[in-house]
Order: C-alpha cells, then sequence, then structure tokens
C-alpha cells in the first residue's frame, strides 16, 4: 500500500504563488508541520520512504525519515508539475494578467496545459509510472513525500470524472492519506 504526504508549507503556499518545480524550501510553520507529520508515520513501521527531489519534499522527508529510522529515496517523478512561465508568479497576477488559462486551470480543463510547461495528463502519466515503480519494489507500505498536485492526479486515477476532478481537493500541507 502507499501513502501519500504533502510537504510543510514554504514561503510561496503563504503567498498564494506559483511554485512549481521551483527550489523553494520550507518556513519555520513547514518545520513545524514536517514535525507533525513525522511523529503521525512514527505510529506505524514502514517498508520504504520516497520523497520528490524538490527542497521542500527533501526537507519533509528528511525530517520524517529520521523519526522513522528509514533514509528517503527520491523519485523525480513524484515532483510537482511544471508551471511553466506561471512559476514564481502570484495566483491574482496570473489571474490578472491571463484570465482564460486561470479559467481553464480552475475549470481542469482536459486540454490544460500550464504555458511553457507541462499539462495535468503529462504530470499523471509521470506520477503513476513512480507509482508502478514502487510497487515494484516491493518495499511496502510506503511513505511517499511529494506535492499538492500529486496527490490531486492520484485522486483523480480513482475518480470516475478523472482528471476533471483535479481541483475537487485541497490538499493541506504535512497532511497523509492512502492512496
Amino acid at each position: 500500500m502507499l501513502f501519500l504526504a504533502r510537504h510543510g508549507e514554504t514561503a510561496y503556499n503563504a503567498e498564494g504563488r506559483f511554485q512549481g518545480q521551483a527550489p523553494v524550501g520550507l518556513t519555520a510553520r513547514g518545520v513545524d508541520q514536517a514535525h507533525a507529520l513525522a511523529r503521525t508515520a512514527a505510529e506505524r513501521e514502514w517498508g520504504g520512504l520516497y520523497c520528490s527531489p524538490l527542497p521542500r519534499a527533501r526537507q519533509t522527508a528528511a525530517i520524517v525519515g529520521a523519526a522513522i529510522g528509514l533514509e528517503p529515496v527520491e523519485e523525480p517523478r513524484f515532483m510537482e508539475a511544471d508551471a511553466g512561465s506561471w512559476t514564481d508568479r502570484l495566483y491574482t497576477d496570473v489571474e490578472a494578467a491571463d484570465p482564460d488559462g486561470w479559467a481553464a486551470y480552475n475549470a481542469t480543463d482536459p486540454a490544460f496545459a500550464f504555458p511553457d510547461g507541462e499539462s495535468l495528463e503529462q504530470l499523471s502519466t509521470r506520477v503513476h509510472d513512480g507509482f508502478q515503480a514502487v510497487r515494484g519494489v516491493g518495499r511496502e507500505p510506503a511513505l511517499i513525500v511529494c506535492h499538492r498536485g500529486v496527490i490531486r492526479v492520484a485522486r483523480c486515477h480513482a475518480d470516475p470524472r478523472g482528471l476533471a476532478g483535479f481541483m475537487s481537493w485541497d490538499v493541506a500541507n504535512g497532511t497523509v492519506e492512502a492512496l
């Protein structure tokens, strides 16, 4: 069985800014959330610990790994979506500058792709390939420290709406759930 955990808070999360694959680290609150996640994770036995190589996920996974006695294995397929030219921009600025793109993103238009970035379909394929790779190793249950977009596409896989349900779920920083 796979469990997905979202990294702790970053300044970009607090500001309402697209971080995509930018190398953003945790805030002090994010570190506290990572420690809380570690305490929750320590309540069970784990066969494996994986994480996105982005700093916010690596930092969170290192804290969790210290609590559960496992070294995180970086897996690039669990990186957040490449937000392209929206990276580093405030949500409000994107909405004002690209209202059609913003509407397509929020409506989870199946044809949506971040400008100069990744589509949700590409993200979904990449993430599910990563899940298959982790399952193939056989170190389960496995905890994967990743990102909101990764968790959302995982949920979409089991949802009859498919990727059209992408925006249906809010995923709080530092939370964990079974896949």
